[in-house]
């Protein structure tokens, strides 16, 4: 196995990347669950809840950007540690609102750190990891998403099992603090890796500062766009059905928590095989084959699960694919991104390029909380993620594949 060929030093800095991604998928997707009872308990509109989930994934967009920033000047393992303690803060905090508007603001800040743990943590294992098992290695920390996600459900259904909704919604914010501890390992265990440290060196003896700005040379500006739309397109899909699918089962198919939670766990399945199957794929095929593959299918599977009148057991059956093709299609971005950028704006574009994705694909959750007013959830659902993996395939199609590229401190920025 190729984990069997990474050294402890790797090893490590898979162990913490994938924690820390886990517990962000954990501290996100939580509050997915919870709308149907927010929307009960504060009166809330669904429109309201989407501006909630949309404020989050932008702030978390920003929190990427400034995180990537931070990273190339002060070093990936320093900022990762910021990141991972200001989310789980504000997941924390979250359990104290009472209103849209306090709960609005927590999440709203809670999405800064979130944003910035991928953009840090991407960096680190690209930078980390030898180029033929890159792919992989990003894809596992990847998967660690929905590990985060699958124990947001179980916590979902195990507090509702034995607390009101009143009370249990609480709790499943306040245990957002407990990723905290992983400040400890991440401090005693893990150095910057070797690229960056000569990268930093190279700057210091020319000179030099690295200027995030660079990413909108012309030498990189095209490359810096492309990339930006293939993370808008997989983002705003991505985020179209996991913010809105909990509501779905619930208020269309009339699935009760329990039943909510089984068709989740079975999307979520799909999801962690998803992910490793496409981390190997990523570098078996190439980055972009892989993205146009799970781009193509994701779309036609999230029309069928959507739009199309099926049974309860087909939605079952159909949950794994769907969960494999619109988790999977994310496993070799982290991969690729890096390979796209020189060392010294390697977090800088990273981090942009991927949360300007996530900036402007967050308007989809919001968009379809107002859509929903007058057209049927499921359908606002499925059209528009099929719009968004369309243009994944258009950016795929335009980018350069980086498959096997060696990153160095001297990279030429790509075209």
């Amino acid at each position: 196995m190729w984990l069997q060929q990474t050294t402890p030093s790797e090893r490590r800095t898979l162990t913490a990347t994938f924690a820390g991604y886990g517990v962000d998928g954990f501290d996100y997707m939580i509050y997915t669950f919870l709308i149907p009872t927010l929307l009960a308990a504060w009166n809330m509109s669904k429109a309201e809840a989407g501006y909630i989930a949309t404020g989050a994934l932008l702030t978390s967009a920003v929190g990427g950007w400034a995180a990537g920033v931070l990273a190339d000047r002060y070093g990936r393992v320093r900022v990762l540690q910021w990141t991972v303690l200001w989310f789980a803060l504000f997941t924390f905090l979250s359990g104290f609102t009472n209103s849209f508007g306090q709960l609005f603001f927590t999440r709203a800040m809670q999405g800064f750190g979130m944003g910035g743990e991928w953009a840090v943590g991407s960096v680190l294992i690209a930078e980390t990891i030898s180029a033929r098992h890159r792919g992989k290695a990003a894809g596992l920390v990847q998967s660690s998403w929905a590990v985060g996600w699958a124990a947001s459900a179980l916590a979902f259904w195990g507090m509702y099992a034995v607390l009101p909704p009143e009370q249990a919604w609480k709790v499943l914010f306040w245990i957002g603090i407990l990723p905290a501890v992983l400040i400890l390992y991440i401090r005693r265990n893990l150095g910057e890796p070797e690229v960056y440290l000569a990268e930093q060196a190279r700057l210091r003896a020319s000179g030099q500062r690295s200027n995030f700005l660079r990413i909108f040379h012309p030498s990189l500006l095209r490359t810096t766009v492309l990339a930006s739309l293939l993370a808008t397109g997989m983002q705003g899909a991505y985020y179209s059905v996991t913010t809105w699918l909990p509501t779905f089962l619930k208020t269309e198919r009339h699935l009760s928590v329990l039943g909510t939670s089984t068709y989740l766990l079975v999307l979520i399945a799909g999801s962690f095989v998803g992910y490793l199957t496409s981390a190997w794929l990523s570098d078996a095929i190439g980055r972009r084959r892989c993205f146009i593959l799970f781009a193509a299918m994701g779309a036609a599977l999230v029309l069928s699960y959507t739009q199309i009148p099926i049974t309860d057991s087909l939605m079952l059956v159909l949950g794994f694919p769907l969960g494999f093709f619109l988790s999977g299609i994310f496993s070799g971005m982290g991969a690729f991104l890096s390979e796209l950028f020189p060392g010294d704006v390697r977090g800088s574009g990273q981090g942009f390029s991927y949360n300007f994705g996530r900036a402007i694909g967050t308007i989809c959750p919001a968009l379809i909380g107002q859509l929903s007013a007058t057209l049927p959830l499921g359908q606002t659902i499925g059209w528009i993620s099929a719009i968004c993996y369309g243009l994944v395939i258009v950016a795929a199609l335009a980018l350069p594949e980086t498959q096997g590229r060696e990153l160095s401190p001297s990279a030429a920025p790509a075209r």
